[in-house]
């Protein structure tokens, strides 16, 4: 079940790693919980109650209980239920692929020798024959996310690595991203020791995320940051692209075309990130006049 969020999340992880100082900047903005955040939020405490009462000694009036809870929101729906069971039948056949597996679900791992404070809790993990399986659940609807080289997978898979290496023996992990609702499954394979030489190779880029120090640096990451809407290195970084260098000869080539629509694109996200900013302002400055 979520908890109380690390300064370094995990899934902020993309973020922080390119953009260093944005973890300490995102603090002096508020969060703010969209209905798609608290619809995958349910979602996920759907997916916890299936895989406990599949895998766990769970009294069938407790299933009952919490299963009554969840269907009493107004985000729940029959839909809801049939991807969430498709993510139990899908992490029931990964389990079956390991003779004598061991499960842990909403297992919280610490990866704090790495990333100051660090820690995070992952959906799922399997374990055995020499194998460590992250199931990450994600319910949204919207592009597809991979597991190829997934920061949030591989801070989620160090923190698992350090709890459970001390009991089991492990060589390989495979980090796995189920998104049912676009029927995709993303997996990634990486042995243990790259998976150290990896951490070891982000720990000074997470000190200097920890202190807010660094360079800030805008692209794909800033999506998800409190504080794009006025970030200076985003709004320098989108008004040069507005500067397109027009060069001859008079009429553009097609590869300049796909530049100017990437370019248009990107600047259409960043003019309606600040135009809800200057709303929002707009109307609490409103109500202080009251």
């Amino acid at each position: 079940m979520p908890g109380v969020h690390a300064t370094l999340s995990a899934s902020g992880a993309d973020r922080w790693i390119n953009c260093p100082p944005s973890a300490r900047l995102e603090q002096e903005f508020p969060e703010t919980d969209s209905q798609y955040a608290s619809e995958g939020t349910l979602a996920h405490r759907l997916c916890e109650l299936l895989l406990r009462k599949h895998f766990t000694a769970m009294k069938p009036s407790t299933y009952k209980k919490e299963l009554s809870d969840i269907q009493a929101d107004p985000q729940y729906s029959q839909a809801m239920m049939e991807h969430c069971t498709n993510y139990l039948n899908f992490v029931i056949e990964c389990r079956n692929e390991i003779r004598n597996p061991i499960i842990a679900i909403e297992q919280r791992v610490d990866f704090s020798g790495y990333v100051p404070e660090g820690f995070g809790t992952c959906d799922c993990v399997i374990i055995g024959d020499g194998i460590m399986r992250i199931i990450d659940f994600k319910y949204g609807a919207g592009v597809p996310v991979s597991a190829e080289n997934n920061p949030q997978l591989k801070l989620y898979a160090v923190g698992a690595y350090l709890g459970f290496s001390m009991i089991y023996d492990i060589d390989t992990i495979i980090n796995t991203i189920f998104q049912p609702r676009i029927d995709s499954i993303s997996a990634s394979e990486i042995s243990a020791d790259e998976l150290v030489l990896w951490a070891d190779e982000i720990r000074p880029i997470a000190e200097l995320a920890f202190e807010g120090e660094g360079e800030f640096k805008a692209g794909n990451h800033c999506r998800f940051c409190r504080a794009k809407a006025i970030c200076r290195a985003r709004a320098e970084e989108n008004l040069a692209a507005a500067r397109y260098d027009f060069q001859k000869p008079e009429l553009l080539e097609d590869s300049e075309i796909g530049e100017i629509l990437c370019i248009a694109d990107r600047l259409k996200g960043w003019i309606a990130d600040i135009t809800e900013h200057a709303l929002i302002q707009a109307r609490e400055i409103g109500r202080a006049h009251v």
